[in-house]
């Protein structure tokens, strides 16, 4: 099933001499439960490409549709609903709360949409993941990876359709980039949740179903 699809999608920065197009004519589909990586070098398209998907920045031109929404066609309030309730993001930096705990931390965006907590469903990641003995600890008390591993349990608590992932293991050594790479798909599979991740790392993208190359924002292989 698609859950996914942009179409001639362009995003162009400047005007005249400083015009810079970042993205051309990007055509992408994604399935349900699909895990795809996106490759590519620096400047080459890759994060305007996620920020796109994501509702995070606006195209120039194209159409981005997600769950059966055209995403430019809904206004700023409902973007941000519809964000924060299909899309979970796991950043390479985390962004946890450094004054709230783990498990305050994965359950924050629920709070702030004023939804019920499912426990049993949020303890099976949490399980999964492998934190369980550190949901009272605060985020400088955990290793990066263990950060790390917080910030995909809060990205999957929202039972999010889409999640998007930016170099998730750009902080991390080898082999815990090679755990939380693991974890992310087992998650995926065990929740049939779409993956998109950036990398510039070959090795990594090996993880993925399937994996798509972009560079002078343009998608080259698929």
């Amino acid at each position: 099933m698609k859950i996914l699809e942009t179409k001639g999608l362009k995003k162009i920065y400047g005007t005249g001499e400083t015009k810079v197009s970042a993205l051309n004519d990007i055509d992408l589909v994604a399935k349900r439960g699909e895990f795809i990586a996106i490759v590519g070098s620096s400047g080459s398209g890759k994060t305007t490409l996620l920020n796109m998907i994501g509702g995070l920045d606006v195209p120039t031109d194209g159409e981005i549709w997600m769950d059966g929404k055209e995403l430019q066609k809904l206004s700023d309030d409902e973007l941000t609903v519809f964000r924060r309730r299909k899309i979970g993001f796991i950043f390479q930096q985390y962004n946890l709360i450094p004054m709230l705990n783990v498990w305050e931390n994965i359950i924050l965006p629920l709070k702030m949409d004023g939804r019920v907590v499912d426990k049993e469903y949020v303890m099976e990641i949490v399980n999964i993941l492998g934190i369980r003995e550190k949901l009272k600890n605060i985020p400088n008390e955990l290793s990066g990876g263990q950060q790390q591993r917080v910030a995909i349990a809060r990205a999957l608590a929202i039972k999010p359709t889409l999640i998007l992932a930016d170099e998730p293991t750009g902080n991390l050594d080898s082999r815990t980039s090679q755990d939380v790479l693991g974890l992310l798909k087992i998650t995926s599979e065990r929740f049939n949740q779409t993956v998109i991740m950036i990398t510039h790392n070959e090795e990594i993208a090996q993880h993925a179903d399937r994996i798509l190359r972009i560079e002078d924002g343009r998608i080259i292989r698929k």
